[in-house]
């Protein structure tokens, strides 16, 4: 789709465009996607009826403020059922409501998402830390989906469990809709096995640990909390339980054996924060009280990840030679000079959790140790 904005042509780009390999920019070890302009499309919901087309905006979507959402009327960048409106246009429900954007997606590192077994019906990969997993939220072509599909050109894929975005390890994606529903009816039945590792704090208890902690997640604050399964006041979260076993320890830190039996969200953080063993360099459930010196330690990790990241970028990670051209400044973007949005510096890292293995009724799927698991 073609519009002229600004005496400039603009390429509108929607779900619909596959991401492509020259999308992405390396630098300094950390993967960038070139700024490129999206239609965003929503439909009004119930709520909205009776809004004016700012007020909606400047109320739902707080990202820019109202003089942006203004300028955006009256150019055309947000439009209503396909049209052009006037800044007082009030919004009627289930309207269509597009939002020409000039897009910048937040970097993740500058891992190569690592093929581990490509079959006719699965596709098993080495996720790195910090790329989500599918499109969401200001993520879609810095997905592992994504990047696939951009540098192998393998879609569709299904992905058939979770990893949290920070998490690194094993994924297994499904090459069709049929054989993603038959994974998932395994592991909604309980019949499929998980083994994650994670390195925490501290030297964990030699013995095999249980924890059956209810988990609660607030979505708000992005953080989960643990309740006692039986207690007399009302609770809110959902029954959860971990198996942990240790594989070595220095005395400081020990390399854990985690095995899931429920799928929570944050249920391996938060059930070992409930064993008075964080993971060692979790931003979240890692508190000042427990190791101070964890947080030094996780900082000069880090200043070691992005040297190492560095002199790799001498040729591009995924193969081909590194992308240095620039990308089109937009006037009315508000991310525009950076190439990251705003809030975004590329500086976070993953977590010392790593999933190694699924295990099904005939099938075992593995992922190899990361290096931080060598104590």
């Amino acid at each position: 789709m073609k519009r002229n904005r600004e005496d400039m042509e603009i390429v509108w780009q929607t779900p619909a465009n596959p991401p492509e390999r020259h999308d992405y920019i390396f630098r300094n070890g950390i993967r960038y996607v070139k700024p490129y302009y999206f239609e965003f499309i929503s439909h009004a919901k119930v709520r909205w009826a009776g809004k004016t087309i700012v007020d909606l905006f400047a109320d739902e979507f707080k990202g820019r403020n109202r003089d942006y959402y203004e300028s955006a009327v009256k150019s055309g960048r947000i439009q209503v059922d396909g049209k052009t409106v006037s800044i007082y246009y009030r919004v009627q429900s289930s309207q269509k409501i597009s939002h020409f954007l000039h897009r910048h997606e937040p970097p993740v590192m500058g891992l190569d998402v690592k093929i581990l077994h490509k079959g006719e019906d699965v596709l098993t990969v080495c996720k790195p830390a910090s790329v989500p997993v599918h499109p969401c939220g200001q993520y879609r072509k810095n997905t592992v989906v994504g990047i696939l599909q951009a540098e192998h050109d393998l879609a569709p894929l299904f992905p058939i469990h979770r990893l949290d975005r920070l998490v690194s390890g094993l994924l297994i994606l499904a090459r069709s809709a049929s054989q993603a529903d038959i994974f998932r009816q395994q592991i909604e039945s309980g019949m499929v096995q998980k083994q994650y590792i994670a390195k925490v704090v501290g030297e964990f208890p030699e013995n095999e640990q249980v924890v059956n902690l209810r988990v609660n997640f607030n979505a708000k604050e992005g953080i989960s909390t643990v309740e006692p399964e039986s207690t007399l006041e009302k609770v809110n979260g959902k029954s959860a339980c971990t198996k942990f076993i240790r594989i070595h320890t220095n005395g400081k830190y020990s390399i854990v054996s985690c095995h899931p039996i429920t799928g929570r969200t944050h249920q391996i953080r938060v059930h070992l924060q409930s064993t008075g063993h964080p993971i060692a360099n979790d931003p979240l459930y890692l508190t000042d009280n427990i190791d101070v010196n964890s947080r030094r330690a996780f900082t000069a990790h880090k200043t070691a990840v992005k040297s190492t990241q560095s002199k790799s970028n001498d040729g591009d990670v995924s193969g081909s030679e590194p992308v240095v051209e620039d990308f089109g400044i937009d006037p009315m973007c508000t991310n525009c000079p950076n190439l990251a949005p705003i809030g975004y510096d590329g500086s976070e890292e993953g977590l010392w959790l790593h999933c190694v293995r699924y295990s099904g009724p005939d099938w075992v799927y593995e992922c190899p140790y990361p290096e931080w698991a060598s104590l």
